[in-house]
């Protein structure tokens, strides 16, 4: 169980991120937040290096078109799920997040190879139809096609950063995962960040800069938790990104969710299990057959 629970652990920081990142859409834009978060996770690694010597391991790597994929898809699940959750609320934005172990299914089967059972399709179709089943009504009353568009852009960007990390799970050290989305975000966002710059409080100025601690701490974890298991194996434990996003939701901003969320997220969820005992099976029916 350490790659799910390592997996969740990291779900959770996201969570906490883009709660955060909510209340402060509203003030910044997504360059500045977004700059702010690599520049932190950069100067904290560059720090660490320099005080104690070269913790994580060395910076070079023998795949710099993984880690120039990962970089770019990286910036992009950032950068589209700051918008989003500026026009959705938390349990909005997530639902559209929870298609990601699906899509994480798709591209292990086609880049990394990984059998993926029938069973595991079919219970993939069934979670879409639970995302529409929340989110169907808000569509039909003209929800924010710019949340939703931007949620669906990043969740993308989530399952090919999952899928990457993966292919890179034979690296040694955690130190080239922080360098290089990092430098990547801080020279992609600084000219923008520069050019919408709004001056921060002392308080927004503390949330920003947490922001990039939440980040690295997720994104470490997220990485960690794919050295000890598959995408198929470990996307299923993304569900508890539903409790979390509902619970933040009431606690922080007041959103209580509809009866179509509740339903439509235990659909999502009934189906994410479903399909990880399918790859489970599937995957032990293999073992056995080799044995």
């Amino acid at each position: 169980m350490r790659g799910p629970l390592l997996l969740m652990a990291g779900i959770g920081l996201f969570g906490l991120l883009d709660a955060n990142s909510k209340l402060l859409a509203g003030d910044f834009s997504a360059a500045q937040a977004i700059f702010l978060r690599h520049a932190v996770l950069l100067g904290l690694l560059l720090a660490l290096r320099g005080s104690f010597g070269w913790p994580g391991g060395p910076f070079r790597t023998a795949h710099p078109l993984l880690h120039g994929l990962r970089a770019c898809s990286m910036l992009t699940a950032g950068l589209t799920f700051y918008v989003a959750v500026r026009y959705l609320s938390l349990a909005d934005a997530y639902l559209i997040f929870f298609t990601a172990p699906f899509m994480t299914l798709l591209l292990a089967r086609i880049f990394l190879k990984e059998r993926v059972p029938r069973a595991a399709w079919l219970w993939s179709g069934v979670g879409f139809g639970g995302v529409m089943i929340a989110l169907a009504p808000q569509l039909g009353e003209g929800g924010s096609l710019i949340g939703f568009a931007c949620a669906l852009l990043g969740t993308v960007a989530y399952a090919v950063n999952i899928t990457l990390n993966r292919g890179l799970r034979a690296e040694p050290g955690i130190a080239r995962l922080v360098l290089w989305p990092s430098l990547f975000g801080v020279l992609a966002t600084g000219p923008f960040a520069a050019w919408y710059w709004a001056a921060p409080s002392a308080l927004e100025w503390v949330q920003l800069l947490v922001n990039g601690l939440l980040a690295g701490g997720a994104t470490i974890l997220l990485a960690l938790a794919l050295r000890h298991g598959t995408p198929a194996r470990l996307a299923p434990f993304e569900f508890i990104a539903l409790p979390l996003s509902v619970t933040l939701d009431l606690l922080v901003f007041g959103n209580r969710p509809g009866l179509e969320v509740i339903l439509g997220g235990a659909v999502v969820v009934l189906a994410c299990v479903m399909s990880e005992r399918a790859v489970s099976r599937a995957h032990h029916g293999i073992s056995g057959g080799k044995r």
